[in-house]
């Protein structure tokens, strides 16, 4: 207060401005709190706790308790001072702001701990020094009603090798402690970045308390780093492509088709009329679109990030050729296909 003598606000609008400032200052200290791992403040501490115990969203928990503590000092203001003191909407403004900007600096600044402290955030992928032995997976992204899925899967029959899609959810379900169910409504889905970091204010140490999407993402992405590690492979989405970035064979390929050809697809195989087939489409897209960037850091779809780009309208065919051929260029892996029915 000695230092800031000067800084006295008396206008409402300049009481908010000085306000805002101030929950940036504190989302800063909190962020920093976290990247030096010393003991948290007894607010934080406490909804982490009952994070991990139950399992809880820490967003809901983290707002539950804040207005809990909001509405328990109001009464014993009321109960020993007869007024409402210390208790007004920069209380609230302060409770709901603090972790968001605590949690976005976090994601723009995640290169910090690896930099200053040698902490890897994410699990490394285990060792692929031996380039001769080491197993040949493709990456399969798609825009929904392209057919990436059926695709995938064929693929995966004509070269014998392992098929990741749904799999991933089941064995992410026998580790992360959610259900199928639970994992297949969060993955690969996000309504908007910003409102997810405002919701979810995780600004815990991320390796321990993380938000459900993050607790998912992070053990999917075992997962697959697991599986390309041990065989030939195709893995659909779920930013496999960034996940992957460093394994010497790995092709990483986006699947698309015109709007039109992703209507009938999704009307026939869906039982869905055209308006509510082009609605799901568009729904689908933009949702996989923000996951990808929000995890990624990347456009999704973007051609650079992809060794091939298809058209599945053209034909299966097709497809495959480019497939195998981009393959064997860029793994140095020479199929032996199977004859077997193309979907």
């Amino acid at each position: 207060m000695s230092l800031l003598w000067f800084l006295n606000p008396q206008q409402y609008l300049l009481q908010i401005f000085y306000l805002l400032i101030g929950c940036l200052i504190l989302g800063i200290g909190v962020y920093m709190e976290m990247l030096a791992d010393v003991v948290m403040l007894p607010g934080e501490s406490f909804v982490r706790a009952v994070v991990f115990r139950w399992k809880t969203e820490f967003g809901l928990t983290k707002v539950c308790f804040d207005v809990s503590m909001t509405v328990l000092a109001a009464l014993l203001s009321i109960l020993f001072s007869g007024a409402l003191l210390g208790v007004r909407e920069g209380t609230i403004i302060t409770a709901i702001l603090v972790g968001f900007i605590a949690r976005l600096i976090g994601r723009k600044l995640s290169f910090l701990p690896k930099m200053l402290f040698g902490v890897q955030l994410e699990p490394e992928a285990p060792s692929l020094s031996d380039l001769e032995s080491t197993p040949v997976c493709i990456v399969v992204d798609r825009q929904y009603g392209s057919g990436g899925h059926d695709f995938a899967k064929y693929l995966a029959q004509k070269l014998s090798f392992a098929f990741y899609d749904e799999e991933i959810i089941q064995m992410a379900a026998g580790s992360s402690g959610y259900s199928e169910e639970y994992i297949s409504l969060k993955e690969e889905k996000m309504k908007n970045s910003l409102f997810y970091d405002f919701v979810a204010q995780m600004y815990t140490n991320p390796s321990q308390t993380p938000a459900p999407e993050d607790s998912i993402f992070q053990t999917e992405s075992k997962i697959i780093r697991e599986a390309a590690s041990k065989e030939n492979c195709v893995i659909v989405g779920r930013c496999a492509d960034v996940i992957l970035k460093d394994h010497p064979k790995c092709l990483k390929m986006f699947l698309c088709a015109p709007i039109e050809a992703r209507i009938k697809r999704v009307m026939k195989y869906e039982q869905m009329d055209e308006k509510t087939a082009r609605h799901s489409i568009l729904m689908t897209d933009r949702s996989r679109a923000r996951y990808y960037n929000y995890y990624a850091n990347r456009v999704w779809g973007l051609a650079p990030n992809y060794h091939l780009c298809i058209d599945t309208s053209t034909g299966a065919p097709h497809a495959e050729q480019m497939v195998l051929d981009m393959l064997e260029h860029i793994t140095g892996y020479h199929p032996n296909p199977k004859e077997i029915p193309i979907p």
